[in-house]
């Protein structure tokens, strides 16, 4: 079996190539991946009769709760957990190479921002800066350290010297980033009203249970009008996934080429769905997720459009509260 190296991932530019890497992938981890390799099993699917991403199975995300899903039995490097806000059992990701992450963290935002060292980074991130397992405080670090800003940082506690730094930074001539949990946003908005006009404010995480959950598109129209700003970006990621997919405004998400959503019928979570503007589960091909699961169904309902693009728009009424994503009421 041929190994797929980072680098045939990380160059992917078609269609094409995608899906060839994305079957090669498959083929490695439905044979060296004891988790993946036993649902596929179950299933009753001969992993050799695969011949297009359609046909994949994708494994429910909850298997991290459980299982230590890793692929060629590799040493992990750091393992990520999720924040469990319900009491129910975490998720862990076991990392076997931190060096994908990496490259796929510094990818990704350059193509949708551009290089960080263009921007003062800054973060308001309460209940994820607490543990420090935390996928999201790890990618920021990153970025903030490519950034190469001395002021760039975590202001969890020390929202009033935020605001100070980003009212004298808006006069220079680096693109400012505030990346926040929807609850701190929120709580900084009401609070305060900062005029951060000029400012990418970007959302991530939900309320965490710290707050009623509402839509997405009722948090923006709040923030932007006390932020005074034209849209509030997203960032969509959870610990299962070595990927973000980014949204400019509007909830409309984009993947980087590596990264592609497909949609499940709510009620048959192994029919997909293939009419544009349909409502579905969310299935997510993550192609960082080498030494993983690249092939996994989470609970998130969303909308995909033809330009492969993607709303969430929810989660499935039993599924936990937490991930970067809002409830649609």
């Amino acid at each position: 079996m041929r190994p797929v190296s980072a680098d045939s991932i990380f160059n992917i530019s078609d269609e094409h190539s995608f899906r060839e890497i994305a079957l090669e992938i498959f083929s490695l981890q439905s044979e060296r991946n004891p988790v993946y390799k036993d649902f596929i099993n179950n299933l009753g699917i001969n992993r050799d009769k695969v011949k297009t991403i359609e046909e994949i199975p994708f494994l429910p995300v909850e298997f991290f709760r459980t299982q230590k899903v890793i692929t060629a039995a590799l040493p992990p490097e750091k393992i990520f957990e999720s924040s469990g806000t319900t009491g129910s059992h975490i998720s862990r990701h076991y990392i076997t190479d931190t060096g994908i992450y990496d490259r796929s963290i510094l990818t990704t935002f350059k193509l949708f921002y551009g290089d960080p060292s263009e921007y003062l980074i800054t973060a308001l991130l309460p209940s994820y800066i607490e543990r420090g397992n935390s996928s999201l405080i790890y990618m920021m670090d990153q970025l903030m350290r490519l950034s190469d800003d001395p002021q760039g940082g975590f202001y969890n506690h020390n929202v009033l010297d935020l605001l100070s730094l980003i009212e004298h930074r808006k006069k220079g001539k680096r693109k400012i980033l505030l990346i926040g949990v929807s609850f701190a946003l929120l709580d900084l908005a009401e609070k305060y009203s900062p005029d951060l006009s000029g400012v990418i404010v970007m959302e991530t995480g939900g309320m965490k249970g710290k707050r009623k959950e509402i839509t997405r598109e009722e948090l923006h129209s709040v923030l932007k009008n006390k932020f005074n700003v034209q849209a509030i970006h997203s960032e969509y990621g959870m610990t299962e996934l070595l990927s973000q997919a980014y949204s400019a405004g509007g909830g409309l998400f984009r993947c980087p080429p590596w990264m592609k959503i497909l949609l499940r019928e709510p009620q048959d979570p192994f029919s997909l769905i293939t009419e544009p503007g349909r409502t579905g589960g969310l299935n997510i091909i993550d192609l960082a997720n080498l030494n993983s699961c690249s092939f996994l169904s989470v609970s998130d309902l969303g909308r995909l459009h033809e330009d492969g693009s993607f709303e969430v728009l929810g989660r499935f009424d039993n599924s936990d509260i937490r991930g970067c994503n809002l409830l649609a009421v």
